[in-house]
């Protein structure tokens, strides 16, 4: 085993690492500029928001376990290299259609849904090829390292995003986002250290017969059940409000491109915090209870939105502070439960997992949009965001009735192993 900080000295992982930082830099500037040329240019409808992000998650409904299934079967860097490729072309067309005065609603639902089917085939790939590019001794500081770039990301991406949508037009300000993609691509098979092949039996069992496979896995291992309820119920109400807070704050509150990029960069400050005291947490509270509190904090921090009112200073600090606790308990929470998902599944099932888990945890993020977009033109965005807030926070009640809640570490005993291998025959 290497010492603690040897993931400095591979180059290999500081590469894809350098990768998908710039990468995470550039989709920030997309998902500022998606919805405010929806909102601002567009005039969308409560519905309309909902549906623009519906679709974008959508394709973890549709493709997510026969892709795990297929990523089991096959290398996963190539898929991860030609996805990044696809997103920087598919990307480009926003700023194609502005051009071309065919810039609409549908149009940006139709680049959401294929840069999703695309997204579906780098997360499911990217969350297997970790544990191949280092020990799984060093997963909680490979995924730490990834947390901090997204932290990072949070924390200036939204201003620099703020800033070329001022400069640029929220339509040309997309090619930073399809170029960040093609970086990230470069740099993925610029890779030296090769990935191992899956092993193959003599006879390949058909592709529905792996998809049970992992959804086995998942519903018969009560560790992995609980994450899929927590996060699930969580995704389903954090995307409520996903789809309203852009119109929320530009209307409601009123406060332009250029506010709402400071606002985000302000409250994601807490995302690098939350990165860079994932680790100590854990080591301090143990896994177990790291997790609920870091998800019980994400629902609670989201109250800021709906309770924001008064003066427009009272209004800025309150959306700030409610979005730096959220911002700060996202990455505990990923660090800790990543980290636990790889270290309890057996490599070749490694894929199907992380599928059957994102199929679950996102896929009830389309429902979730939508659900929030109705329930915007009905209730109103304040009551329907404080709605969102109250759901996500009660996410956390999945652990507390869980095995995890006693957990100390992110290591499975022997049996464990046994155990999965089971299940998963």
């Amino acid at each position: 085993m290497r010492r603690p900080g040897g993931l400095w000295r591979q180059a290999d992982f500081l590469l894809f690492w350098a990768g998908q930082t710039v990468s995470l830099f550039g989709s920030q500037v997309t998902l500022l500029a998606v919805p405010l040329i929806a909102s601002l240019r567009l005039h969308a409808t409560p519905e309309q928001m909902g549906l623009l992000n519906a679709v974008q998650w959508l394709p973890w409904l549709l493709f997510a376990l026969p892709a795990g299934a297929w990523l089991d079967r096959s290398r996963r860097r190539p898929a991860m290299v030609a996805a990044d490729a696809g997103r920087a072309l598919v990307l480009a067309l926003i700023p194609a259609g502005a051009l071309a005065g065919r810039l609409s609603v549908e149009w940006l639902a139709g680049v959401g849904f294929l840069a999703g089917t695309l997204t579906v085939l780098f997360e499911v790939g990217y969350q297997a090829y970790v544990p191949a590019l280092v020990e799984r001794p060093h997963l909680v500081e490979a995924n730490s390292k990834l947390e901090v770039s997204r932290s990072l990301a949070r924390v200036a991406g939204p201003s620099l995003a703020g800033a070329l949508v001022h400069l640029w037009g929220a339509a040309l300000a997309v090619l930073a986002d399809a170029a960040s993609f093609a970086l990230s691509a470069l740099a993925l098979a610029g890779i030296r250290r090769p990935e191992p092949a899956p092993e193959r039996g003599s006879e390949e069992p058909p592709l529905g017969a792996q998809v049970a496979e992992g959804l086995r896995l998942v519903a018969r291992e009560p560790r992995l059940r609980a994450l899929a309820a927590t996060t699930g119920t969580g995704n389903f109400f954090g995307s409520m409000a996903e789809a309203l807070i852009i119109l929320y704050l530009t209307r409601e509150l009123h406060f332009d491109a250029v506010a709402v990029g400071l606002i985000f960069s302000e409250q994601s400050a807490g995302a690098l915090l939350g990165a860079l005291a994932a680790a100590p947490l854990g080591r301090r509270l143990g896994l177990g209870r790291t997790l609920v509190l870091s998800a019980a904090a994400i629902g609670f921090g989201q109250l800021g939105l709906p309770l924001a009112a008064g003066p427009r200073a009272a209004r800025v600090a309150m959306v700030v502070a409610g979005g730096l606790l959220t911002a700060c308990a996202i990455p505990v929470y990923n660090v800790h439960a990543l980290s636990l998902r790889q270290a309890i599944t057996p490599d070749a099932l490694l894929g199907r997992m992380n599928a059957t888990l994102r199929f679950i945890v996102w896929g009830l993020m389309p429902l979730g949009s939508l659900l929030g977009g109705l329930l915007g033109r009905l209730l109103g965005l304040r009551a329907t965001l404080l709605l969102a807030a109250a759901g996500a926070g009660a996410s956390a009640l999945w652990l507390v009735f869980s095995p995890l809640r006693g957990f100390r570490e992110a290591r499975p005993a022997p049996a464990d192993r046994q155990g999965e291998t089971g299940a998963g025959a």
